[in-house]
């Protein structure tokens, strides 16, 4: 109990559950792309699988985009609400401003398997190897795509690319000139956003956006407040320049957001620079080098947080023969961790600087123009564990033109974070719960099968089967000195993830997708817990998605969308299907008016949280204006 509120009062409602347990419309480019004719489907890329742009329908994994335009016809405004349309994701809100995100199971509010990044920027905090949602905003209306990978990724890109990875990936300045506003007025929340882009001589682009968003209270079932509402604001920049061959981009933003948290006021603030600078070569070689630097400020009742970043990549894209790519990388990323505790909860020692350094390889085999062969591997040294090798092996065989067959074998880890290691609360012996000074990374084992087809210009689909094999999962164990995170538990997930997209005629597109997982948690052997298992994500065994894009009329479009989870386990929240519309009207070319209606079929349900004092939301109504000069 005093541990219960010592927690409490620190962090928010749904930390604290995971810490106490874990402590006008042009066609769509998302999913599938079906909408496009074949030769621009052909021409769909990605970058995320290879870390080298690849086409999307030769892509040796589980992959869907999520384009610009989709984001705007769902009227998201955050970006957990956006990645709601990749079904693959398990979406779930907590309250005005957390989510659970994952994807293939282990979703939590502090998930930490899936790795996150903007314009090649690691959102991450190595308090507990995750995102704090709440914290991350952009302006949407700048986001180019969004690439959502399912499955490990961690022999290109590092440690926690476990369950899957998520790319947002911004615009070109040369894409974003003029003028152009957004504002957002509903029951909820506010939103509004500015942004300009220009020109400095011939061969530089420009833009600087600035936003603001005010989310009003959520409630219990009993109508009782949550006093979750919160207030942010955000602004930034990026410059393109290129000559040639050559590329300079230069980037940066500046937060501050306070949350309000059962009487208590959570203020976050920071800022990044980003700099990535491209060399193109003869018979398609490049060579990328990219550093940034961020600062966070976390401000709770329970401790306050410092954090400096410095991240250093290079890496060299080549071509041997016609038919062999190589991509070799190295990098190295350094944090400065200072916190200051309190007497209920401390991260000991209370500063640290942790340092990861990694090299990376892939092997790209073209054997023909059907079959094709990616090896890949990572060898990346923490601060905890040392070095881990990370391989995987992806082959991709298409035996007829718009019809791939492909497999994959990986093995990731997920590293250890100042949580699993350095948590002491209290501060002082004796402790109630601490880090296992001897906690291992967790390991996955995982294969996938998968196929993806367009068997006309109107319909494609796809569909992935897998299985993930976890050993060393986090349990917690009972010690001379007070409970104690340890390596019990092992498990497996498995499942199949499908998605759909289908052209009607040339106004009506529909798009579907979902995935079904069976998770099983055991203890390995030899291994104890005593409640760490309830930690390790709360899943449903399904969840899919329907969503309806119409072109009533040049003027007008329709978009509606049908959500479905399956309840959750532990604790107990019940299954819940949402329905959401949006109708919007193009006053002029430049000027947009909507109406978005969330949650039409059901009062309220909750998607996340204990009975009692988890939040039951509503149904919301919306205006969204939007203006281009």
């Amino acid at each position: 109990m005093a541990l219960q509120l010592i927690v409490r009062r620190g962090l928010s409602q749904g930390a604290c559950a995971a810490l106490l347990l874990l402590l006008p419309s042009a066609p769509s480019a998302a999913a599938e792309l079906a909408d496009l004719s074949l030769e621009q489907l052909s021409e769909v890329v990605v970058s995320s699988v290879s870390r080298r742009e690849e086409r999307l329908d030769r892509s040796a994994a589980s992959v869907v985009v999520i384009s610009g335009e989709d984001i705007r016809r769902s009227g998201a405004t955050t970006l957990p609400e956006a990645l709601r349309l990749a079904p693959q994701l398990n979406v779930a809100r907590a309250d005005a401003n957390q989510y659970a995100i994952s994807a293939r199971g282990f979703n939590n509010v502090l998930a930490n398997k899936m790795l996150v990044l903007i314009d090649g920027r690691t959102l991450y905090t190595p308090l507990f190897s995750g995102v704090f949602w709440q914290d991350q905003d952009t302006m949407l209306e700048d986001i180019d795509r969004i690439e959502v990978v399912s499955g490990p990724g961690a022999a290109l890109w590092g440690t926690n690319a476990v369950n899957g990875l998520i790319h947002i990936i911004t615009r070109h300045a040369a894409r974003t000139q003029g003028a152009a506003a957004f504002a957002h007025v509903g029951n909820q929340q506010r939103v509004v956003a500015m942004r300009f882009g220009g020109t400095a001589g011939e061969r530089t682009h420009y833009r600087v956006y600035a936003k603001a968003y005010h989310r009003l209270d959520t409630e219990r079932i009993s109508g009782e407040s949550v006093n979750d509402a919160s207030t942010g604001a955000q602004a930034g920049w990026r410059a393109d320049w290129e000559q040639g061959p050559r590329s300079l981009t230069l980037q940066g933003d500046l937060y501050r957001v306070e949350t309000g948290e059962q009487g208590a006021v959570r203020r976050t603030a920071g800022g990044n620079l980003l700099g990535r600078w491209g060399q193109a070569f003869e018979a398609g070689a490049r060579l990328t080098v990219q550093a940034y630097l961020e600062h966070s400020e976390l401000r709770t009742p329970a401790f306050e947080e410092d954090l400096d970043t410095l991240d250093l990549l290079a890496q060299y894209d080549f071509s041997t023969s016609p038919r062999n790519r190589i991509v070799l990388g190295v990098g190295h990323r350094v944090a400065w961790d200072d916190t200051r505790n309190g007497p209920t909860l401390a991260f000991l020692p209370a500063k640290r600087t942790l340092r990861w350094s990694r090299l990376f390889a892939q092997d790209q085999f073209t054997f023909d123009e059907h079959l094709s062969l990616g090896l890949a591997a990572s060898v990346e040294h923490n601060p905890y564990t040392g070095a881990e090798v990370l391989p995987s092996a992806r082959l991709s065989w298409t035996p007829v033109t718009r019809r791939t067959v492909w497999a994959a074998a990986s093995r990731a880890v997920r590293a250890p974070s100042r949580i699993d290691r350095d948590l002491f609360a209290p501060a002082q012996a004796p402790f109630q719960l601490a880090g296992g000074p001897q906690f291992e990374s967790e390991v996955a084992k995982v294969l996938e099968l998968g196929y993806r087809a367009q068997p006309s210009v109107a319909l494609s689909y796809s569909v992935t089967l897998f299985r993930q094999d976890y050993r060393r999962l986090r349990s917690v164990v009972i010690t001379p000195v007070g409970l104690q995170f340890d390596n019990g538990l092992r498990g497996t997930t498995q499942g199949v993830e499908a998605s759909m997209s289908w052209r009607v005629n040339e106004r009506w597109r529909l798009v579907a997708g979902g995935t079904s997982l069976k998770k099983r948690i055991e203890l390995e052997p030899g291994g104890s817990d005593v409640g760490g298992e309830a930690s390790l994500g709360n899943d449903p065994s399904h969840w899919w998605s329907l969503r309806s894009t119409v072109d009533l009329t040049p003027r007008l479009i329709w978009d509606a969308t049908m959500r479905r989870s399956g309840r959750l386990p532990s604790p107990h929240v019940p299954a819940y299907t949402e329905v959401d519309m949006r109708l919007a009207w193009s006053l002029t070319p430049e000027h947009e008016l909507a109406l978005n209606l969330r949650n039409l079929t059901d009062p309220h349900h909750a998607e996340w949280g204990p009975a009692g004092n988890r939040v039951e939301f509503g149904r919301a109504i919306a205006l969204q204006f939007r203006w281009r000069l």
